[in-house]
């Protein structure tokens, strides 16, 4: 994932079930200054939409309009083959909000996207991607967000939102926001959304957001150390990780986020990413303080 995939061209893949959700986020989208070019609707090729093309395939829309960005708003149960479908036209970003899509569904998008390379899925069950002041492509409440200078990675798109308010209210705003969303199987995860703000010129610090299940948070220390290290003048990184409480065999909230026998807590999570130089904080409310120290504003 680039960020020249998703501050520019965008178009909104929908399905009929979910047709009146996506044109009520394409209306919103538009407004907030994103380039949407089209969308695609089976069987609906050839009509227009809020003075849009409509095509009937991903790749007949990729032949004719070339965009950066598919936004996948299609139910649960149809919405790998609509991941799919975008992964084989080789549209560049991806990204799919839809929650509790099958597991084998899963596996099979997983068995895609690791027989290609031009593809990058974000999600599925996240509230998408934005670039504050240029590019929206998901869900997230656009109102809050500020372009400034934090980079921000979430698990939990509610808890990514917490860290927007709390930049937003330290005067430092958001370079780039990433809900990598809360599936086991996720198309991108916490180290690939890392990697790009480290290098993301914009992006003068990074606050990391991690929860219970899983080991993301774990290979996200082992890169933050790693970066640190090779680094002459590194980028602070605040972290997070919820789930402190949580009890062991509960779902909280994501398919992802349960925490079974023999798992990584979260504390030990959260002691990994201080080790390797993040700066923990107990809430989001403090992230942007403490940041502000950290960058010395």
């Amino acid at each position: 994932m680039s960020t020249d995939g998703v501050n520019h061209h965008v178009f909104t893949h929908a399905g009929d079930a979910d047709r009146r959700q996506a044109t009520s986020n394409a209306k919103d989208t538009i407004g907030y200054g994103t380039k949407v070019v089209g969308g695609v609707s089976p069987g609906k090729g050839g009509q227009t939409h809020l003075d849009l093309p409509v095509f009937g395939t991903v790749k007949e829309a990729v032949e004719q309009v070339n965009p950066h960005v598919s936004a996948v708003f299609v139910p649960a149960p149809f919405a790998a083959r609509a991941i799919i479908e975008a992964i084989e036209a080789e549209v560049p970003v991806v990204v799919s909000v839809a929650e509790h899509i099958p597991v084998h569904d899963l596996l099979r998008v997983q068995e895609v996207l690791r027989t290609q390379s031009r593809s990058r899925l974000v999600g599925p069950n996240c509230p998408g991607v934005i670039a504050p002041g240029q590019c929206r492509v998901g869900i997230m409440p656009f109102r809050q967000y500020a372009r400034g200078c934090v980079g921000i990675v979430s698990k939990s798109g509610t808890l990514s939102y917490e860290a927007v308010g709390a930049t937003t209210a330290a005067g430092l705003g958001q370079s780039l926001v990433v809900a990598v969303g809360g599936d086991p199987m996720p198309g991108t995860t916490i180290v690939d959304a890392l990697r790009v703000l480290f290098e993301h010129e914009e992006t003068e610090g990074v606050v990391v957001i991690g929860e219970i299940g899983g080991e993301q948070e774990l290979r996200a220390a082992e890169m933050i150390r790693e970066y640190r290290r090779s680094t002459p003048n590194p980028k602070p990184v605040v972290a997070m990780v919820a789930g402190q409480t949580a009890p062991r065999g509960k779902v909280m909230g994501h398919a992802g986020a349960v925490l079974t026998p023999g798992d990584v807590t979260a504390a030990e999570k959260a002691r990994a990413l201080e080790d390797a130089g993040a700066v923990l904080v107990p809430h989001p409310g403090v992230m942007g303080s403490t940041m502000k120290a950290l960058l010395g504003r």
